[in-house]
């Protein structure tokens, strides 16, 4: 016999429905059933340098993804950075040599993968272009807002091609060897230079004493950044590169390369 839930009582043995009756099937467990859909786990350390802090969500939602790369916070910085050209001399925190005028280090000093926060005084331009890099890289149309985006731009084009200096079984030692050949070359375009990417976005410096000086200072740009791209890379182990970061390598930002 079955009861009006279709479920076979225990005394009787099992027959099959009238004909035409409707049967309900009731499925039933001796412990509870998990749901199948959880919340969203906070993102990874990884994921989170992967990809800005708007996309990280835990539920999902009808927001539209953003349809354009970052811009930098330093455009709207109060106290406006030299020029050369249109190219802006912001401040470092450094210690490698060159005319950038240098931020203090923070009290108490932080690991070397790691950056100050962005209220912080000793944050800088390199550590906004590391946290953007893995996000903008995706893009091919960047819109210039301000001089601190053609600085920003530059940086995530050498970065590329520091990535692509790293070998994927290359030890920390090795890497660095690598890069730091790369950073410390002067033989680099500057903007006005023949081979410098987009030119008509960047404007020639006006003579040669500028010309000098704006490439003492993207040098240093090229050593700092370089310094701390390693760092992150071999954050967690010196003996191989993060997988993370070397997916990036065949990425151009806005199709371009140095």
């Amino acid at each position: 016999m079955v009861n009006f839930l279709g479920r076979a009582t225990p005394s009787d043995p099992p027959t099959a429905p009238p004909s035409g009756a409707a049967v309900v099937i009731v499925v039933s467990f001796a412990q509870p059933v998990e749901p199948f859909a959880r919340p969203l786990s906070p993102p990874s350390h990884e994921d989170a340098a992967i990809f800005p802090p708007i996309f990280h969500s835990f539920e999902l939602t009808s927001s539209p993804l953003p349809s354009q790369a970052y811009n930098s916070v330093f455009n709207d910085d109060p106290n406006p950075p030299r020029l050369i050209g249109n190219f802006p001399l912001l401040p470092l925190r450094t210690k490698t040599r060159g005319p950038a005028y240098t931020l203090p280090i923070p009290a108490p000093p932080l690991p070397p993968a790691e950056s100050p926060d962005p209220d912080n005084e000793s944050y800088d331009i390199l550590d906004e272009t590391l946290s953007l890099f893995r996000a903008n890289t995706f893009f091919r149309n960047f819109e210039i807002q301000g001089p601190a985006d053609r600085l920003l731009v530059y940086g995530i084009w050498f970065l590329s091609d520091c990535l692509q200096k790293i070998k994927p079984n290359a030890s920390a030692r090795d890497a660095q060897k690598d890069v730091m050949n790369l950073a410390l070359d002067l033989h680099f375009a500057i903007p006005g230079d023949p081979g410098f990417p987009l030119n008509q976005m960047y404007e020639p410096p006006r003579d040669r004493q500028d010309a000098e000086q704006l490439k003492l200072y993207m040098s240093q740009v090229r050593q700092e950044l370089a310094i701390r791209l390693l760092a992150r890379i071999y954050a967690d182990d010196e003996t191989k590169p993060s997988k993370w970061w070397l997916s990036f390598t065949k990425r151009k930002f806005m199709g371009k390369a140095l």
